[in-house]
């Protein structure tokens, strides 16, 4: 009797140990979603970045229709670029996410899934203008410095045991106070505001970064349906997404070389 009663105390840690490895596999699996769902994203902002570039340039004296820093302009160009129609570029990104973040919960995912296509489109056309003022050599190399980076912060947002939810906070009103000071730069145009502003927006970002990774691990609940883990994962991906377009572009104005 002695021997099955210990055969069946030891069979009780084993059968924890099944339920913690299929929530350990299932996390894995959302996490490897959410990254997945990131990076498609990525690879469509940047097709559309330097598509939409490549058609709104020239090199053929004969096709081109103006000039900006040096670069000559087709008549696409010059709509996307010069025209007030560089507005609606710049700022249908901001209400497509917008869209997205308060709609989400009432999409099917794949419905909110391609809107966060079409939304990485919109922000790849919005930053193609960043090809007519550093060379494409410095743009390729500070994307794999953000992206080495942005690795490296979000596995230790993935792996540390520390409660990073204080931080969060702060780094949120951080981004707030980015925003009022580029706002104000406008108007100053001073180069040294403007390097404080991207140092800081570097530092908030590669932040946010860590605590988004944590924040989006500690959504996950093993007993979600498809449709729920779906839009957390969509979800996770866009705020994924945004710090590593933002850590990015601050990046470029700090180590990118001008044409």
């Amino acid at each position: 009797m002695a021997e099955k009663w210990n055969q069946g105390v030891r069979s009780v840690p084993a059968a924890g140990s099944r339920v913690d490895a299929s929530i350990d596999q299932g996390l894995r699996a959302y996490m490897l979603k959410v990254y997945n769902l990131m990076a498609i994203g990525l690879v469509i902002t940047g097709a559309a970045a330097y598509g939409l570039f490549s058609l709104a340039t020239t090199t053929d004296p004969s096709l081109a229709a103006a000039q900006i820093n040096g670069t000559m302009l087709t008549q696409l160009g010059v709509t996307v670029f010069v025209s007030p129609l560089k507005w609606v570029l710049m700022l249908a990104p901001l209400a497509m996410v917008f869209f997205l973040s308060f709609r989400v919960h009432k999409m099917s995912v794949s419905a909110a899934q391609t809107t966060f296509w079409a939304y990485a489109a919109m922000v790849g056309l919005s930053l193609s203008t960043i090809f007519l003022v550093y060379t494409q050599e410095s743009i390729v190399q500070v994307f794999f410095i953000t992206a080495a980076s942005f690795g490296a912060l979000s596995l230790f947002g993935y792996t540390t045991k520390r409660d990073m939810s204080a931080m969060g906070s702060f780094l949120i009103m951080g981004v707030f106070g980015i925003l009022i000071a580029m706002l104000v730069n406008i108007f100053l145009q001073s180069s040294a505001l403007g390097f404080a502003i991207s140092v800081i927006g570097v530092l908030v970002f590669a932040g946010l970064t860590a605590y988004d990774t944590q924040r989006i691990k500690e959504m996950y609940w093993e007993g979600d349906d498809t449709l729920v883990a779906g839009r957390k994962a969509i979800m996770g991906a866009l705020s994924l997404y945004l710090n590593f377009i933002n850590m990015f572009m601050f990046m470029l104005q700090l180590f990118g070389n001008r044409d």
